[in-house]
């Protein structure tokens, strides 16, 4: 019965796409906070550009 878990792999793909999803999630997260204030500040920056030409 345990060997038979143990050699079973049909959730182990999913799980390990789950887990790749959530770190990638992790990583754009961590990303964002932070460049953010930097991003926003070049947006401003073009957006300020634009509207004075």
């Amino acid at each position: 019965m345990v060997l038979s878990l143990v050699q079973d792999e049909c959730g182990q793909t999913l799980l390990e796409y789950g887990l790749l999803v959530s770190l990638i999630g992790l990583v754009c997260i961590a990303i964002l906070a932070l460049l953010g204030e930097r991003v926003r500040n070049l947006f401003v920056t073009v957006n300020s550009a634009i509207i004075t030409r």
